[in-house]
């Protein structure tokens, strides 16, 4: 098959992978800088151009869209999807995932553990707010943050009305969460694809920090989850409708919540704690599903 990988930098060790693991089965793979990419948006005849050239012939595309530019990504995979290619991960779920507020949305709606969640837009709804999600500590998350950027812990309640306050005042968009103590700064990364967790690894927040993001400094091994967390996991893909997904599970009290749904999960991390091929159950994914104009994911609508 003829697969396409949209990806800004063919250095990238995800990106390295999937090329490494798509030619070891014979595939023909091509990595595409996604902002070269360009659109003839018009009725039956839909093209895409890059560098000059009219892409034809795919098969199937892998997004690995940042969060900086999901906008043009997003147009971008609409685009593959009306040519018939079909797509790893569907543009309408990538978007969903992209936005936290409705991805939690989503995900409350199918009944899947969440730490409490507050959102507000008037400085004078803070007092509630905080009170709402049980006081401090508290999480406070610019929803548009990703690696942990924009994510900041208050530990008292002052704290927490001048942080909230500050941005509002700044006029970004932010939710306040419930501070989950006893998951001890640390975070479980579900691999799912095609429904199942193929592989999962516990990163640890290193000393004195309470993000576990591996670009923080975090540290990541293999871990064991439960069946309940394999089952959170997989639900959580399914409801953003994503086929491949890391779903960011925390163990609390009251049994695993989801943080986050990634639709272009890292793959370097992972692979090294657990010493699975990930990049190539992608591949048997698309060997299994790839066929022209199958663009429609199974997820939830919303």
């Amino acid at each position: 098959m003829k697969i396409a990988i949209l990806s800004r930098r063919s250095s990238l060790y995800s990106t390295r992978r999937l090329v490494e693991a798509g030619r070891e089965r014979g595939h023909e793979v091509r990595v595409i800088d996604t902002l070269r990419c360009y659109m003839n948006i018009t009725s039956h005849r839909p093209e895409i151009h890059y560098k000059g050239e009219n892409l034809t012939g795919f098969d199937a595309v892998i997004p690995r869209i940042g969060s900086s530019i999901t906008f043009y990504g997003t147009a971008l995979m609409r685009q593959f999807e009306m040519m018939g290619v079909f797509p790893v991960n569907e543009s309408v779920a990538i978007a969903r995932s992209r936005d936290k507020l409705r991805s939690l949305q989503l995900l409350s709606r199918e009944g899947i553990g969440l730490p409490v969640t507050g959102f507000a837009h008037s400085p004078d709804d803070v007092q509630d707010l905080i009170t709402m999600v049980g006081g401090a500590p508290l999480v406070i998350k610019l929803l548009e943050g990703t690696q942990g950027i924009g994510v900041v812990l208050a530990e008292t309640r002052k704290t927490a009305e001048s942080i909230i306050e500050a941005f509002m005042g700044l006029r970004a968009n932010i939710m306040v969460q419930e501070y989950i103590k006893e998951a001890g700064g640390a975070d479980i990364r579900c691999l799912v694809v095609a429904g199942k967790v193929v592989a999962s690894m516990k990163r640890q927040a290193k000393e004195g920090e309470f993000r576990s993001n591996l670009h923080r400094g975090g540290n990541a091994t293999l871990v064991r989850i439960t069946p309940e967390e394999r089952a959170t996991a997989v639900r959580a893909a399914k409801a953003i409708g994503l086929n491949v997904a890391g779903v960011d599970i925390l163990r609390s009290n009251h049994g695993p919540v989801v943080m986050e749904v990634n639709s272009s999960p890292g793959l370097e991390g992972i692979e090294a704690a657990t010493h699975k091929d990930v990049a190539g159950q992608i591949f048997s994914f698309i060997e299994k599903n790839a066929a022209p104009n199958r663009t429609r994911t199974k997820g939830r609508r919303g």
